[in-house]
């Protein structure tokens, strides 16, 4: 017998996508079909090594098509949102040039079907030689094996 999950049965999951308008984010949810590729800890940890390597395609390749990041910090309660791969790209540029060494470890990964969780811990130095070390973590939606919704939160570690 399927279970109920907020409202859908487990074939399907809630997608977020980011729409963009002159200075407003709005959200908009819709039911799509459960992906037929199983995400696992391994995807997870995967998508954070090429992080860790810097290895822009490598990340790309974890993405959909139809993709939208969330990050962090940005204008709105949302953070800056990211829609489409080379939008992405340009954030993942961004990411390691605004932290040429980033570095996510101590990490620890959870999945339930097509959602994930990735909790690290970024450490880095900015160009200006400020140390950077932040907890966080990454809430991942995703169809046919690749990302179409990530989500990043984090919190400063002081010293």
């Amino acid at each position: 017998q399927i279970q109920p999950f907020f409202g859908y049965d487990r074939s399907q999951l809630l997608a977020v996508r980011c729409l963009k308008s002159p200075g407003v984010v709005e959200r908009r949810t819709e039911a799509i079909m459960s992906n037929n590729d199983p995400v696992t800890e391994d995807t997870l940890k995967g998508f954070l090594e090429a992080f860790n390597r810097h290895d822009v395609e490598a990340i790309m390749a974890y993405f959909a098509e139809e993709c939208v990041v969330n990050m962090p910090r940005g204008a709105g309660p949302g953070g800056d949102c990211y829609t489409g791969k080379e939008e992405i790209r340009t954030a993942v540029n961004i990411r390691f040039s605004g932290v040429p060494d980033v570095h996510y470890g101590e990490d620890t990964h959870w999945v339930c079907g097509d959602l994930g969780v990735s909790k690290w811990l970024l450490t880095g130095t900015t160009p200006a030689g400020n140390a950077v070390a932040v907890r966080g973590v990454d809430l991942l939606e995703f169809r046919d094996g690749l990302i179409i919704h990530n989500d990043s939160y984090w919190k400063i570690v002081n010293d």
